[in-house]
This record gives structure tokens, sequence and C-alpha cells, in this order.
């Protein structure tokens, strides 16, 4: 129980009917993330980002539907698509920046060579509802608050929250910060604003994992300084949609 435990006197919700305890990935999915056709930079970043141990604190299971939430480069979306297997599927939402890049050719690209991804260069407001047992969202978050406030915060967050199925699980992962610290210039935010605005959406916290915890990452540089090696800080919940 402690190892999902990260602030002292934080209570669990254990009585969800949702476990985050370690569930079996697919056979292969240690072998598709050292695949050659796997950007060597996304794999430079497994150490710190550590997929195995954060897909088993998030419980996805083969042949789900998840959602990879800005998907960016699309390093969780390699990832996911290992996990949920050929049953499974991804939506990968990039959004509508990629399309102004050759039509977004890389990010369809990346999808046809997993097999069971589906591009998606829309907004979240306009992903279709209702239809993902997870989400993930990985250092995106921060982003919503420090320049859009609790009014942009809670449409990030409402966001994943109606993409979800009734019961639906979410991972909300980010470099954390330091309350009363300049989180705007440091692209951080603390743990404690994250939670009250995770509950005011409407969800219920299953859990706060410790798994991308730094210890040596003090939140008093940005989380893009080269002293990190992009291993930040970070508070990871997993949030469930009420159903």
């Amino acid at each position: 129980m402690n190892k999902f435990i990260k602030k002292a006197g934080f209570a669990v919700i254990m009585s969800l009917g949702l476990s985050t305890l370690a569930v079996a990935l697919p056979d292969d999915f240690d072998a598709k993330l050292q695949a050659p056709t796997r950007p060597q930079a996304d794999k430079d970043r497994d150490a710190a980002r550590k997929p195995k141990e954060t897909l088993e604190v998030l419980g996805v299971q083969e042949g789900w539907t998840v959602v990879d939430v800005s998907a960016g480069g699309g390093w969780f979306t390699y990832v996911l698509s290992a996990a949920v297997g050929p049953e499974g599927k991804v939506y990968s939402q990039f959004g509508v920046r990629p399309l102004q890049n050759n039509n977004g050719q890389a990010q369809r690209d990346l999808a046809a060579s997993l097999g069971n991804v589906e591009p998606m260069f829309v907004p979240m407001n306009e992903m279709p509802a209702g239809v993902a047992d997870a989400a993930v969202t990985a250092l995106n978050y921060h982003d919503a608050y420090n320049f859009r406030g609790e009014e942009g915060s809670q449409a990030f967050l409402k966001d994943i929250f109606n993409v979800l199925k009734p019961g639906g699980i979410a991972a909300i992962i980010d470099h954390e910060g330091t309350e009363g610290a300049a989180n705007n210039d440091l692209h951080r935010v603390p743990a404690s604003i994250a939670r009250e605005q995770i509950l005011k959406a409407g969800f219920e916290i299953v859990s706060e994992s410790d798994v991308l915890d730094n210890p040596a990452d003090d939140h008093t540089v940005s989380s893009s300084d080269e002293s990190l090696g992009r291993a930040t800080d970070q508070f990871f919940f997993v949030v469930k949609k009420p159903g």
C-alpha cells in the first residue's frame, strides 16, 4: 500500500472497486519498446519515465481503448500501443498543429506503423465522448493551469473526464512544483493544486504514486534544466470517472 502514497497523511481511496496493483502487461511489451522502429530518443527517456512501472500502476489492460492526451512526439503512444495489444486501440490526440507540417504525415506514419493507433488532429474538446477505458496526460497539465488559471485547468481536466467511459481511469502526471514559487517560469505545478483541481472536475482520486519521484529535483530550477537530464520530480495521480 505505501508505494502508492506520496505524501504523508494522504488517504488513498481503495473503496472504488478499482485496483492499481500491478497487472500483467503483454508478453511482448518489453520487446516492442526495444523494437528497431522505435526512436532511440524515446528509448533514452525510458529510464526517467518508467513506462512499465507507470502502466502497471495505472492498470492498463490488453484490449482497452486508451487516449494519449496531447500526444506530442508520441512517446506514450508507443507505450500504450504495446500495452493494449492488437485487440486494443489508442487514440493519439495530437491536436491541429501537426497539420501545418506536411498535413501531419509523421504522425500518420507513426500510427500506421503501430497498427492499433488512430491519430486525432482535433482539440480534446472535439474528441468523441465516453469512448475510452483510460487516458494519459503527461507533462501537459501545468501549462493549462499556469497560463489559463482555474478556468483553463478545469477545461483541460473536464475534456479528459468527458472522453472516458463511466468508471474509466486516467493518469495525470506532471513536473511537481512548490506552492508560492514561480511555477509559471519553472514549468511546474504543485501537487496540492492539481489534487484540488482534479476533485473539482468531478474525478475520484484512486491513488497517488511515487514511482516518478526524483528526490534529486528540489523544484527550484526549470523542468527543462539540463542538470535534471529530463528526470524531474513528478506527481502521478490515478483518477477515476464515477460510474
